[in-house]
């Protein structure tokens, strides 16, 4: 029988963001980081675990590099919770789906307000 990988990839989502959220001590990931998507290749040897930061006393570099730092642990804490015969290799990627969402919400509003809209590379 064969292990989905999708099923894996929502099994290590929900208990990744458990472990951040419950069990990781690193202050510059306690603030506002979600999981917002894994994808688990299909043998199951590797995962990219997505993450949306939302700034706080950190910035989002330095979370992900805090990260990076406690794959290790997480990989532990997710191999003794899935009970995998072999335990995924996991990579931390800033998801910024969400601000880029936000940037496009505002820019809709300015427009259907009837104002001037900044370029690139004059305002941001």
């Amino acid at each position: 029988m064969r292990i989905r990988p999708e099923r894996v990839a929502e099994r290590i989502k929900r208990e990744a963001a458990d472990i951040l959220e419950n069990q990781l001590r690193d202050p510059r990931v306690s603030g506002m980081v979600s999981v917002t998507d894994v994808e688990v290749t299909q043998d199951l040897s590797f995962a990219r675990i997505f993450v949306s930061v939302l700034e706080s006393a950190a910035p989002a570099d330095e979370v992900i590099q805090a990260l990076h730092k406690a794959a290790p642990f997480v990989r532990r804490q997710l191999a003794a919770r899935l009970e995998l015969r072999e335990m995924p290799e996991i990579r931390f990627v800033r998801d910024d789906s969400m601000e880029r969402g936000a940037r496009v919400d505002y820019l809709l509003k300015k427009i259907a307000e009837g104002e001037a809209i900044p370029d690139e590379d004059e305002g941001s």
